[in-house]
């Protein structure tokens, strides 16, 4: 484009969250978490004062008004995805939010943290950098055990449970569970740290990040008889496994449908699925998402993998003023990675790679915003895409898949270990 934008300022240093702010967080937090009739467990932390690193699950906005109410009264600075500043970049810098550009690998976060910990506050991180596309544990950054380390500080950990069974991903409407969940646990000390290997610390960072949703909400019995809790499961569940078609699913009210082969899914006010007729193949909804992992890794590791040449619009979030519209092209997403490329609105060619070691992971959405359509979400260190995929068969979440399943291949012909959380 010929017009420059002037880029977020990532270098910035952190604000402590302005002291008259923060009353008004926990107003702003608490009342949702008592709605839920919020349980908060705590193990190791009775007394904790700052700083620690406190890494969060993440499955829906109410993680963060839980983890407020949590440390309140207590200081901290939270890591926020850019397009959560858009319109408001002042008001979250004056409570404590750090900007970061998904998936990247920026050494001013690792400052910024060594900051916020130096200054005697909380460092809140959400180590699977996106919601849980079906209430699991997504992948983690390799680099997290390294971090601790490098902090020094006690590791915390807060999970939530049934913040995805109340508002998951795919479908945001509220089901008003009652009561949620969270654990908030420490997970080592600075003692521990010092003589704990950077590869342990992220064993013990994936076993207490196991957790499951739907199977939570199944052992407590917790009823959503919401009548339209199945709609857009579809985007998660795109692979029908009656007759093996992609991207043919469909769903409204409580029904999970192929259009391929007419097969249909009833989901239970338990979140558990059931065939109208024939067999159910699976009742767990996290059991076919692995299904659909499984697939995709076999396509992975025989060299088949690829999107095909995918129609797209591309905005890009150079700042948190506005996304701008850049233009039309063609995304491939194959065994090489992502290339998205085009022409822009000034008649000027872009591009951007991705080439697999340099994502473990990347983040999607569905219909964002409401209006803008599914879409992958790519970044560099100075600009995010936000790439719409139109006019053609494909599913997001195959994508994502598909980027976990290849960096995995990649590592392990390097003679490394994948990413902590994936076999």
């Amino acid at each position: 484009m010929k017009q420059e934008y002037p880029r977020f300022d990532m270098r910035r240093p952190p604000v402590r969250t302005r002291w008259y702010l923060r009353p008004l967080t926990y107003l702003l937090s608490a009342p949702e978490t008592y709605l839920h009739r919020t349980i908060i467990t705590r193990k190791g932390t009775e007394g904790l004062k700052p700083p620690y690193l406190m890494l969060c699950n993440h499955n829906a906005f109410l993680d963060f008004k839980v983890a407020t109410r949590t440390i309140y009264p207590h200081r901290a600075n939270y890591v926020v995805a850019i397009d959560g500043f858009i319109g408001r970049e002042e008001l979250l810098r004056n409570v404590g939010c750090i900007c970061k550009r998904k998936f990247t690998n920026d050494i001013s976060l690792i400052r910024q943290l060594k900051r916020v910990v130096d200054n005697g506050d909380v460092a809140m991180l959400y180590p699977e950098a996106r919601y849980s596309l079906c209430g699991t544990t997504a992948v983690l950054p390799a680099s997290l055990g390294k971090l601790c380390r490098l902090l020094g500080v006690p590791v915390v950990t807060l999970i939530c449970h049934g913040h995805h069974v109340n508002s998951p991903f795919w479908n945001l409407h509220s089901r008003d569970v009652k009561p949620t969940e969270a654990e908030f646990s420490l997970l080592f000390t600075p003692e521990q740290l010092k003589s704990t290997p950077p590869d342990e610390i992220n064993a013990a960072i994936v076993q207490a990040f196991q957790y499951d949703d739907f199977a939570w909400q199944k052992a407590r019995g917790i009823r959503t008889p919401y009548g339209k809790r199945a709609e857009g499961l579809h985007k998660v569940l795109y692979q029908c496994p009656a007759c093996r078609t992609e991207y043919r699913m469909g769903s409204e009210g409580t029904r999970l449908f192929c259009k391929a082969c007419g097969k249909s899914w009833i989901m239970s006010e338990l979140g558990e699925l059931s065939a109208e007729k024939g067999e159910t193949e699976f009742s767990h909804i996290p059991d076919w998402y692995e299904w659909e992992r499984a697939n995709v890794r076999a396509e992975v590791e025989s060299g088949t993998y690829s999107s095909g040449e995918l129609p797209v619009t591309v905005d890009s979030l150079p700042n948190a003023k506005r996304f701008i519209r850049l233009g039309e092209g063609i995304m491939v997403h194959d065994m090489d990675g992502f290339r998205v490329s085009g022409v822009d609105v000034d008649g000027d060619p872009f591009e951007m790679i991705k080439p697999v070691p340099s994502l473990y992971s990347c983040h999607i959405e569905y219909e964002y915003l409401g209006k803008f359509g599914d879409c992958v979400d790519l970044n560099t260190l100075e600009d995010t895409w936000y790439i719409y995929p139109h006019d053609c068969d494909f599913s997001v979440t195959k994508m994502a898949l598909a980027t976990e399943e290849l960096y995995c291949r990649h590592r392990r012909e390097i003679g490394r270990p994948c990413p902590p959380g994936l076999a």
